[in-house]
């Protein structure tokens, strides 16, 4: 149990730490860097690299954005041996339904709930 703990921290701070080197090293911008690694992920999913480390790591891989994309990835394919053609254009967002939803509702309730200040 304390070596699956392990795994998946190791893993998802190693996500973290190419996306920080990406920051500090090179003069991409965050929203380019998620839109990166969002893509690495579908990729990965692709060519069968990231549901191996899926896998071996579970949430360490799956939690960070780049798991976004292996969620979009597998729906896609899920949805296409379902259903066709029609299961690309749809597969991908029905998968990530759930967690889409939940940023838009707590994003409206903290919206809410919060009042923006100027920083001084």
């Amino acid at each position: 149990m304390f070596a699956e703990f392990v795994k998946t921290f190791v893993v998802g701070g190693l996500i973290c730490v190419v996306g920080q080197l990406l920051i500090d090293l090179t003069k991409l911008t965050p929203a380019r860097i998620v839109v990166l690694f969002v893509t690495a992920g579908v990729i990965l999913t692709g060519v069968g690299v990231y549901p191996k480390l899926v896998e071996y790591a579970g949430c360490g891989a799956t939690v960070p954005i780049v798991g976004f994309g292996y969620l979009l990835a597998t729906g896609t394919k899920q949805a296409i041996a379902e259903m066709g053609l029609m299961g690309a254009m749809t597969g991908g967002v029905t998968a990530a339904a759930g967690g889409i939803t939940a940023a838009v509702f707590f994003g409206y309730l903290f919206a809410l709930l919060c009042r923006p200040a100027e920083k001084k």
